[in-house]
């Protein structure tokens, strides 16, 4: 019956339909609210947003604590983890390497910074810089409590690794620990599914915000740097991991972004990659077929690490824009750098909104004006959402390119109808021997 059949499309992408639904209205409210100066809806849309991304922050810690522990943990149950990890590390460093030239390139080709007439005179360095110094010293938190209530996320997975392997170390007598994790896991992805479901308002809110605040204003003297990011996104998004997924994955492009499409629409609204963590892994298991065991290691360490947009694409192009606008020559050695930045320093971003500490990074380590942060930060919100869309595409590619060499992707799940996401997230991977819960 077409009726019917037309009732389980819509209950099938409602989700996907609602967050479009939401975008299409969070602009029109913006426009609105900017083109008549209608100050309360302006206010409206921000606060509804600034709550929407509050609930999203609101379980970070929590979530990337128990999941890192979790996950680590749960190599014990899976034959050739070691392997399993460096594959994942290594495709991780090589779409990194990919998204970067892919940035220097663009850079190189439309010189985002020449003919900018930005002034510079009242462009700020930020207060918080991203040194090497920083970054490596940070990762080891000076308090545990402060790591948590400042969400120093790159503190948090080295608190959540080191207690995962130590489980490993101490075994059975580390099952309380490990039980107590799996169900706070449970119980904080149950609650973040409910703030998922508030995404589409989330979204007017945060769209809305965006156009009533900035409308196109603002994209008129960056308007290259704009489109450098976006297209340099889309030219990942749309032709480097469909062709890996084709040629090394043997993965239908089409299936893989059909079935995955939520969790990258998601990200491009949340501008969250750990935000989006529990529907990544939704999708990865249940839409893609990823074996659970590895991907509860895999997605989580990819929401706090793998940033292809915001660590790569991003700071590329940036740090061209920024050279060119401050007349500051860039050689050979310089783009080499940029690219060694990019790719080993972008656990920096630790999947948290915006890039700025990566890109301080970058210009610090290659000796640019940090004023040049302050000219991208107006845009930053506009720019933030597809480098977090590609951030999350990039962490479902990795997990399904691996999995389909160690023969871990259940291939009737790969191939089904993308299955409704209206229930609660995946739980997590129980111990081998652990019964099941009815």
């Amino acid at each position: 019956m077409p009726s019917f059949g037309a009732f389980l499309i819509v209950k099938r992408f409602s989700f996907s339909l609602q967050l479009l639904l939401g975008l299409v209205v969070g602009v029109a409210l913006g426009f609105a609210a900017r083109i008549w100066d209608v100050a309360w809806l302006a206010t409206t849309l921000t606060e509804v947003g600034k709550i929407f991304v509050q609930l999203l922050k609101l379980a970070v810690p929590p979530l990337v604590f128990t999941a890192v522990v979790v996950s680590v943990a749960n190599l014990r149950n899976v034959n050739g983890a070691a392997r399993l990890a460096g594959k994942t590390l290594f495709w991780f460093l090589a779409t990194a390497l990919i998204a970067v030239i892919v940035g220097i390139g663009l850079g190189l080709i439309i010189n985002p910074g020449q003919g900018v007439t930005l002034s510079t005179a009242g462009a700020k360095a930020p207060e918080n810089v991203g040194t090497w110094v920083d970054f490596l010293t940070g990762i080891i938190p000076t308090n545990i409590v402060t790591a948590f209530t400042e969400l120093n996320v790159l503190q948090i997975v080295f608190l959540g690794i080191v207690l995962g392997a130590a489980a490993i170390a101490i075994g059975e007598k580390a099952e309380p620990f490990l039980g107590f994790s799996r169900s706070i896991l449970e119980l904080v992805q149950k609650a973040l599914w409910w703030v998922i479901r508030l995404a589409p308002i989330g979204t007017a809110g945060l769209i809305g915000k965006s156009v009533a605040t900035y409308g196109w204003d603002l994209l008129a003297p960056l308007a290259k740097l704009s489109l450098g990011v976006y297209i340099g996104c889309f030219i990942v998004l749309l032709a480097v991991y469909p062709a890996l997924l084709a040629l090394v994955g043997k993965v239908n492009p089409i299936t893989f972004y059909r079935n995955a499409w939520p969790a990258i629409e998601l990200a491009f609204v949340s501008r969250s990659s750990v935000g989006t963590l529990p529907l990544t892994q939704k999708v990865t298991i249940e839409r893609l077929g990823v074996d659970r065991d590895y991907a509860s290691f895999a997605v989580p360490f990819g929401a706090t690490t793998k940033m292809d947009g915001c660590a790569s694409i991003y700071p590329a192009l940036a740090a061209i824009f920024v050279a060119q606008v401050f007349n500051v020559h860039l050689g050979v050695g310089e783009y080499l750098l940029i690219a060694f930045v990019s790719v080993v320093g972008s656990a920096a971003t630790a999947g948290l909104t915006g890039a700025i500490v990566m890109l301080t990074l970058t210009l610090s380590t290659l000796g640019l004006p940090l004023e040049g942060v302050g000219l991208l930060l107006a845009i930053d919100p506009i720019l933030d959402m597809i480098r977090t869309a590609t951030n999350v595409a990039g962490q479902i590619v990795v997990p399904v390119l691996v999995a389909r060499s160690e023969g871990r992707i259940d291939e009737a799940v790969l191939n089904a109808p993308p299955q409704p996401l209206d229930e609660a997230p995946v739980s997590a991977p129980r111990s081998s021997g652990e019964p099941a819960i009815a």
